[in-house]
């Protein structure tokens, strides 16, 4: 199992601060008898008595490294891997990629980085790690 991100507990937080129940820490999938995945958080928030619970899984990624756009790769690709494997071994949950609001505003808003976020039809929450509060959620 990998090293949990620098930002772990403040994005796990900033999700019970909006109303999500911690369900997983991590999240685990089996793939295959020798194989598991690990997404970081796995999350549940009822949002009505009449309605079911929504489900999310949310891999978090400070982008503190020396090159950012090197995590970027790195961040897409672990992403879609996960969202492929909810898929396939019948996970409810929704996948998100939590980013600090710093990255956010310098790295993911510049327009290639958005193009490659819509195309690969990536999820985010963007928090504030000092805060330790979710600022934007974004489909």
């Amino acid at each position: 199992m990998s090293a949990k991100d620098q930002f772990h507990e403040a994005v796990k937080v900033a999700l019970q601060k909006d109303g999500w129940v911690i369900t997983d820490d991590p999240l685990h999938i089996r793939i295959s008898s020798t194989t598991k995945l690990y997404i970081d958080l796995g999350a549940k928030k009822i949002l009505a008595a009449e309605r079911d619970g929504e489900k999310i899984a949310v891999e978090v990624k400070s982008f503190l490294g020396a090159s950012t756009i090197n995590e970027f790769h790195l961040a897409i690709g672990q992403y879609i891997n996960y969202r492929y494997a909810l898929a396939d071994f019948g996970y409810e949950q929704t996948l998100y990629l939590a980013v600090p609001l710093s990255i956010y505003d310098d790295f993911f808003t510049q327009p290639f980085i958005e193009a490659v976020i819509e195309r690969s039809q990536v999820n985010l929450i963007i928090f504030d790690d000092e805060k330790k509060e979710v600022v934007r959620w974004r489909s």
